[in-house]
């Protein structure tokens, strides 16, 4: 190297607060017969760069491995005993500057033109994001990033997907900045972590078991039962 050159320096992780970004996830099915689950619950968890809870499940998954566990990813409803309470432990001590905001939909409820595949979801989703992008959290923020899980409907996906952009084009607020991405929940942490609140919130719900939402109780800044707050969705 010549003594005049320098070596090229990577940039850093970023630490600005100017983005934030929203892993959804979703609790219960879409099945509205009497054998379908009572509740559909959506879940947003909020978050900014860096992402400290991520190093701590990386250094996990590695753990168990090394244990003889094949954790491809960790997904509360499938991870055994050990492992849930272990990946609770890590997420409970991580949540300074989270939010975590919850849509429960008690399904009954719901009108049947609203039961279609490409309302139901979309619209949801629209009511929880209009909602959390109105936060000051969000509204602070030069840019909202939001990373749901592959849309959960085999059939009809691109066509869920593009109602899903239009709902939210004409549902959030005015002048609200955002992306929004459908990635499998391997792909990120992030999802992960909402997994796992999304399951602990339900849990509350459709059982009356809170003993993994206490862990997460301190971040969870809402949960509001779509009809009980004055919304009309009989249509």
């Amino acid at each position: 190297m010549n003594s005049h050159q320098h070596p090229t320096v990577m940039p850093g992780p970023q630490t600005t607060n100017d983005r934030v970004y929203v892993f959804l996830d979703e609790s219960g099915n879409l099945d509205f017969s009497p054998g379908g689950t009572r509740y559909f619950v959506l879940t947003s968890v909020s978050m900014k760069r860096p992402f400290h809870m991520s190093s701590a499940l990386e250094s996990y998954k590695y753990d168990c491995i090394e244990r003889g566990l094949e954790e491809e990813r960790f997904h509360c409803a499938e991870d055994n005993g050990s492992v849930r309470h272990q990946v609770f432990d890590i997420i409970g001590s991580g949540l300074q500057g989270v939010e975590i905001h919850s849509l429960i939909v008690e399904k009954s409820k719901t009108g049947p033109a609203l039961r279609s595949d490409n309302r139901f979801y979309p619209e949801m989703l629209g009511y929880l994001l209009r909602y959390v992008l109105n936060g000051s959290f969000h509204r602070q923020a030069r840019e909202t990033v939001v990373i749901t899980d592959t849309i959960p409907l085999n059939r009809q996906r691109r066509a869920i997907e593009k109602a899903v952009k239009t709902t939210l084009g004409s549902m959030l607020p005015s002048g609200a900045r955002y992306r929004i991405f459908h990635h499998d929940s391997r792909s990120h942490y992030g999802l992960q972590i909402a997994d796992y609140c999304c399951w602990a919130i339900y849990r509350k719900w459709a059982r009356g078991d809170d003993r993994h939402y206490a862990t997460i109780a301190n971040a969870v800044l809402s949960e509001f039962d779509i009809f009980r707050t004055g919304t009309t969705l009989y249509y």
